[in-house]
């Protein structure tokens, strides 16, 4: 089953003092690339919070970030007096150091850095984190479908882009004997006109002719193309991820087509060769976003 890499999750979670909010969101990528913006008080859970995405999520560049509001008035946002004083102090001595006067609005400045405001109620209960890791899981199991709705988009649009590279397939079929005719007319065309038709030796002429058309023979990259295509649809069927083997199976299905327009030597079948390369260039798109 095919998941998209592409996913959002929003999970909201309440305490008699706060509401927090948690949002994921993922988008394509190599490996997982897992970015987290947590509130300072829950830093010592990234480990945890970090292994509880890249166990259910597995790959893509992953986004996490937990917010919050004070519902209660009694936890207010107070200024860090210790810290204020400590950036005034610094300042005085570079002020002296450089010899200018300090204003009123170097307050400004200084409120303005790291820690000079605080949350006077800055502990992580137990029962806050319990629930907060419960309402984390929630989001990811959220993005998690997403990427499962997602995935069947895809599934759909490349099941339909296979089924015309095999159309294309059959049709390129159809050209093949009247290739080989024009060839061996084309050839004997030139043998006569630079020889002479009274000098050209028929049996040594078909003879030489086998081992010639022997390079435009497209029937083992024909069946080959085919076996990778139908192999495609089956491991698109397995359990995700699986957007790796995809991609390496696409690699296959693009050399067979290019070796059959390299040997083609047939403006109609190279015609069905271009669209063959247009719909599998749809298909790489598509698995660049597969999990």
């Amino acid at each position: 089953m095919i998941k998209s890499m592409t996913g959002y999750g929003k999970a909201i979670a309440e305490t008699q003092q706060k509401k927090i909010t948690i949002e994921i969101k993922s988008l394509n990528s190599k490996q997982l690339d897992l970015n987290t913006k947590l509130p300072w008080f829950y830093k010592e859970k990234e480990p945890e919070i970090r292994n509880l995405i890249s166990q259910k999520l597995d790959r893509g560049k992953i986004e996490l970030a937990i917010f919050f509001d004070m519902l209660d008035e009694e936890v207010a946002t107070v200024i860090n007096k210790a810290a204020v004083k400590s950036y005034y102090n610094q300042f005085l001595e570079i002020a002296s150091d450089l010899e200018i006067d300090l204003d009123d609005q170097i307050f400004s400045a200084i409120m303005k850095l790291p820690d000079t405001l605080k949350n006077e109620k800055h502990e992580l209960s137990e029962s806050e984190w319990d629930l907060v890791r419960t309402k984390i899981m929630e989001s990811i199991s959220m993005l998690d479908l997403y990427r499962i709705e997602e995935g069947n988009s895809i599934m759909a649009d490349i099941q339909k882009c296979i089924g015309k590279i095999l159309v294309l397939l059959d049709k390129v079929e159809t050209f093949e004997s009247g290739r080989i005719t024009r060839v061996r007319e084309k050839l004997l065309t030139i043998l006569e006109e630079n020889l002479g038709k009274e000098n050209i030796d028929k049996n040594r002429f078909e003879q030489e002719l086998i081992f010639y058309l022997e390079k435009f023979d497209i029937n083992e990259e024909k069946v080959r193309l085919r076996t990778h295509c139908e192999y495609f649809l089956e491991t698109a069927k397995t359990p995700s991820p699986n957007g790796k083997i995809l991609n390496f199976i696409t690699q296959e299905i693009g050399r067979e087509i290019n070796t059959i327009g390299s040997k083609a030597n047939d403006a109609s079948i190279q015609k069905h060769v271009v669209m063959m390369k247009d719909e599998l260039e749809k298909i790489k798109e598509q698995t660049l976003n597969v999990l």
